[in-house]
């Protein structure tokens, strides 16, 4: 609806299915392969909720980084929120990781921030979500919280991250 001519890649064919039906041009391939386009072939490429279902995240992250020509966009749970810990300290299993989730790859903030390090970007912009934040009298605090120890009080981070 905005002019944004985007392209989806899923390893689903349901997922592909799903995204035709929303008008949505998509190809069926593995995104932990070399992928059929050419360096900075798109302005900006996201990786929205993917790396954690990575066994390994990092030849993906640098896929994207190469066919990315000035941007990735990169969302991922933060697994050791204060959520998680307390689910895990009263003998659970942190909701964000239970197996209908299917995630592999447990990110926190210092391992996202390696990763992309690693790949050649940098960070311009960094977004966090957290608990409680849409309360009347508690989401001011745990928006100061979140500026304080993001890695404690942040649920998801967003990063849009550069090449360099």
């Amino acid at each position: 609806n905005k002019g944004i001519k985007a392209l989806g890649i899923d390893i689903s064919p349901v997922a592909l299915e799903k995204a035709k039906e929303n008008g949505v041009e998509c190809k069926l391939l593995d995104i932990t392969e070399k992928l059929p386009f050419e360096d900075n072939s798109f302005e900006s490429v996201l990786l929205l909720d993917v790396l954690e279902h990575m066994f390994q995240p990092e030849p993906v992250l640098k896929e994207a980084a190469r066919m990315a020509g000035k941007y990735v966009y990169i969302s991922v749970p933060n697994f050791v929120s204060l959520p998680a810990r307390l689910q895990v300290l009263f003998g659970g299993v942190p909701e964000n990781n239970t197996l209908r989730k299917g995630h592999i790859f447990w990110t926190t903030r210092k391992i996202i921030h390696l990763l992309i390090e690693k790949c050649g970007l940098e960070i311009e912009k960094e977004v966090f979500t957290t608990f409680l934040g849409d309360k009347p009298l508690l989401g001011p605090i745990m928006k100061v919280l979140v500026k304080i120890k993001p890695e404690l009080f942040t649920l998801a981070f967003a990063i849009k991250a550069r090449k360099l």
